[in-house]
């Protein structure tokens, strides 16, 4: 009702201001008494009731319509309406629906063929890089040590690529069982022990018994590689240590701490860290650093159901949560 009021609001004042028009004329130029043209007003104000009152109930569902916000997208074209104006602008507005559908479905295909391309194109380098690995592990001197790190940097890399573009199909992606917390934790330092060696850094792993925590393994050992990697890779110390510390909150929820004796992130960074891309006061200092390895951290763990918590102090280190 109030949506047509709104709408008939400037043909009730020009109808008003002509009403007082006309009767101002006819009483200038001596026309009868008041009376007649009392009943003349009323007489047109009626008809004019009457038109309107005609307008809202042969448009009632179309005026409900508008003022109605759609709960989805299949009902932005509503229901079949009475009159020619409404009824056209249903058909106009399923029409521009129909024709979105086709664009999103467009968009989406492309989508897919994207990031089938990336996996192929990930898969494909992958294979050379195990060949080269397979070549120079029984090797020994400077040369080969220095080219089994940039292989581990190219697989990381790739791993990172792989994983972002997987990031928006997680859910056809994903198998959630009972793991060990422990196992999952010596797993992955154990893949990253070139790196500790590298950087001549140490793990310590501190895990209550019997932790087991609901998740992916693949996606939480991707997570756990982000982790280590940035922990690695702000710490410029040597003999520094890297701690992992597994144990239970009050509430039973497991929690497992990585935390770093690195150069810390400056508390005005600490908000935008899981932003995508965001590198701040430290990613001048370290030109290795993409401002991704937070970002992938926090969306998978939140396609997961886990919880990312983060603290840091400049020159002392940065301590990563995961609350499962």
């Amino acid at each position: 009702m109030k949506l047509f009021l709104r709408e008939q609001t400037p043909l009730i004042v020009i109808y008003l201001a002509q009403l007082m028009i006309i009767t101002l004329v006819y009483r200038l130029d001596g026309g009868s008494g008041v009376n007649v043209s009392l009943y003349a007003g009323l007489l047109s104000t009626f008809l004019l009731l009457a038109y309107l009152a005609y307008r809202y109930f042969s448009n009632r569902s179309f005026y409900e319509r508008l003022e109605s916000l759609p709960s989805s997208l299949d009902e932005s074209g509503g229901p079949a309406q009475g009159s020619p104006l409404a009824e056209s602008l249903r058909k106009l507005l399923a029409q521009q629906f129909r024709l979105y559908q086709n664009d999103l479905h467009s968009y989406r295909h492309k989508l897919e063929e994207h990031i089938h391309f990336i996996n192929q194109w990930v898969h494909a380098m992958k294979t050379p890089l195990s060949v080269i690995h397979l070549i120079i592990q029984d090797k020994d001197g400077p040369p080969f040590t220095a080219i089994g790190d940039e292989l581990d940097r190219l697989k990381k890399g790739l791993d990172t690529v792989l994983y972002t573009a997987r990031l928006d199909t997680f859910e056809h992606d994903f198998y959630v069982e009972q793991l060990e917390l422990a196992d999952i934790v010596r797993g992955v330092t154990s893949e990253q022990k070139r790196l500790f060696i590298r950087k001549r850094v140490f793990p310590a792993i501190a895990m209550d018994s019997g932790i087991t925590i609901t998740s992916d393994e693949k996606w939480l050992t991707f997570v756990l590689t982000q982790l280590i990697t940035n922990a690695l890779r702000y710490t410029v110390e040597e003999g520094r240590v890297v701690h992992f510390r597994g144990y239970l909150q009050e509430k039973g929820r497991a929690v497992l701490e990585v935390r770093d004796e690195g150069v810390g992130i400056p508390s005005g960074d600490l908000p935008r860290v899981f932003d995508a891309y965001f590198t701040g006061v430290n990613g001048r200092s370290f030109q290795e650093s993409t401002g991704m390895g937070l970002y992938l951290v926090k969306q998978i763990c939140s396609k997961l159901g886990h919880e990312v918590e983060i603290s840091s102090e400049v020159g002392k280190g940065t301590a990563v949560r995961i609350i499962f």
